[in-house]
């Protein structure tokens, strides 16, 4: 794969909705759904849209560099940095006791070898400080938070379940081996959150024209391969994208952003489906070196 970085600045915009479900749950706050307190909106945090992103590359791409994935499930960080030091043959370096210092001089090469293999540090960047040093990453990929159209309401349901983990527990219920729970959904929220892609940056981690292809690709397929009985019915509604005619950009993002207006229809008070809502572009306010493209 060629790591020729990406040459345009790119901002988007996703839509996306969930329906009966609880899309990203406050473990803070027993799971229940994350709300903005003052105004009821319903929050998605970036972490939670990095993690979907991850994931799908790893479905996609079968974990194998230089498409592995450096957070994900059960990952032990510090053994991925031991990997570049043996690759970057300063295996030697891992022997000694103090680490950090030893390999401080190898810390570059490490740090490269790290963006070329792995999707994740050369998209969103990464701290590998930890263990052998190999340095930081700054992402030229980064997330705002989902924020809700329109404010939601958190319900929240009884559920049971027929069967207990231990015998203890079934001779303390007495035979009766329901045990009960509770759950937490959104009937329907509409989410917009935004997205940046610095082609500065791009230059520093190698992200280049197949990586930013195989973003899109996440973007508009990840709640696809991310089905839970949580998260209820989560889709992707709309992806726009704006790219720049260069590297520096030709036109403020927030004036992009503005173009994009999502508004309830007239006459509904309650939403409960995407058809609740407009999209509108107002394609004056775009400047005409930008160019306007929508992928949903």
């Amino acid at each position: 794969m060629s790591h020729t970085p990406i040459q345009n600045r790119y901002e988007f915009i996703m839509l996306f909705d969930v329906k009966d479900g609880n899309p990203n749950g406050d473990p803070d706050a027993g799971n229940l759904p994350r709300i903005d307190a003052e105004s009821g909106h319903g929050l998605v945090s970036d972490v939670s849209l990095k993690r979907k992103i991850r994931n799908f590359v790893g479905i996609a791409k079968g974990e194998k560099a230089p498409f592995e994935i450096y957070v994900k499930e059960k990952a032990v960080l510090n053994a991925q940095h031991e990997r570049a030091y043996e690759a970057i043959g300063e295996g030697a370096l891992l022997k000694t006791e103090d680490k950090k210092r030893k390999g401080g001089d190898k810390v570059d090469e490490a740090r490269a070898w790290m963006c070329q293999n792995f999707y994740d540090v050369r998209t969103f960047g990464a701290v590998m400080s930890t263990g052998v040093n190999c340095g930081q990453v700054r992402g030229p990929v980064q997330l705002t938070f989902g924020r809700s159209i329109a404010p939601i309401v958190a319900l929240e349901h009884s559920i049971t379940r027929m069967a207990v983990a231990t015998e203890a527990e079934a001779e303390k219920q007495g035979g009766d081996n329901r045990t009960m729970g509770r759950k937490f959904t959104v009937p329907y929220g509409l989410y917009r959150a935004h997205g940046f892609v610095s082609a500065h940056l791009a230059a520093q981690t190698g992200f280049g024209e197949e990586d930013i292809a195989l973003l899109w690709q996440a973007l508009m397929q990840m709640f696809d391969h991310d089905r839970s009985a949580a998260r209820g019915e989560m889709n992707m509604r709309k992806l726009i994208v704006f790219k720049h005619q260069n590297a520096l950009g030709n036109a403020p993002a927030h004036t992009l952003f503005d173009a994009v207006h999502v508004t309830l229809k007239e006459g509904v008070d309650v939403p409960r489906s995407y058809d609740d809502f407009a999209v509108t572009i107002d394609k004056s306010a775009i400047s005409e070196q930008v160019e306007l493209i929508e992928m949903l």
